[in-house]
């Protein structure tokens, strides 16, 4: 059965007294998540260690980084390193991110060498995909993911890739209110799960967990996340109002 995750991306936000309030008014509320259900917090590096912290005790809650650097460790003022991060007990960091891609310029194999720092110590990449407007208004959105698909992932094993989770962002739907229908949602998450497929086999497709990361809210977690083939949501905005989120989570099919 495949992991269904609700993924809080905090991005650049928040106080460190904002982020433990928030913690605190998202742990007010009893959860029961089912063994294939995750809820995990890509927060700040500066606030990994409060947000361990307050999801100790609280059973499949995660902590998250935003990104890493590819290399283990070196000369590289400013920068984190997956190694660092899992000494903290981070198990998952965001690889990819459509913020990452156009501000930072990062590649695709630039992201292959951060994908293979993340699984070398073990820990779990959620990897980021999808299309800008134009591709989309132009209906090219299947070739531009399945080429950042095979750029970024297709040098990994089927053993490798199972411990990847991939996130589809329609980045024409971020930060803009704009939300892809639930048959949109649906479509292009079928198509990313038969491009793995053509690579790896049906049986090894199956079993990613694909998350969709364009606007979820509350109002239309419950919609999207019942989709076949949708098995969860990258929350933005969302996910620093403790309602919003909470609702999010408990969304999950």
């Amino acid at each position: 059965m495949r992991k269904q995750i609700a993924a809080a991306n905090w991005k650049m936000n928040l106080t460190l007294s904002e982020a433990g309030t928030l913690l605190d008014e998202l742990l007010k509320t009893p959860y029961s998540l089912k063994e294939n259900q995750e809820a995990i917090f890509a927060v700040p590096a500066p606030y990994i260690p409060l947000t361990i912290e307050k999801l100790s005790g609280n059973n499949n809650f995660f902590v998250a980084a935003q990104n890493c650097h590819q290399k283990t460790s070196g000369a590289y003022t400013g920068e984190v390193s997956a190694t660092m991060f899992a000494s903290m007990g981070v198990k998952h960091i965001v690889i990819g991110h459509s913020e990452r891609r156009e501000y930072f310029m990062e590649s695709d194999a630039l992201l292959a060498e951060k994908v293979d720092a993340v699984l070398t110590i073990g820990s779990t990449p959620i990897f980021c995909c999808g299309e800008p407007l134009a591709i989309r208004e132009a209906g090219a959105q299947n070739d531009f993911v399945a080429e950042q698909l095979k750029s970024s992932l297709f040098h990994l094993s089927a053993e490798q890739l199972l411990n990847v989770v991939i996130a589809y962002e329609p980045i024409w739907a971020i930060g803009t209110g704009k939300t892809a229908s639930s048959e949109q949602a649906q479509e292009i998450h079928a198509f990313i799960r038969t491009v793995l497929a053509a690579k790896y086999g049906q049986a090894i497709a199956d079993q990613i967990s694909i998350l969709y990361g364009g606007s979820v809210k509350a109002a239309n977690a419950v919609e999207l996340f019942s989709q076949k083939d949708v098995d969860g949501g990258l929350v933005g905005g969302a996910s620093l109002i403790a309602t919003e989120f909470t609702a999010i989570i408990k969304a999950l099919k």
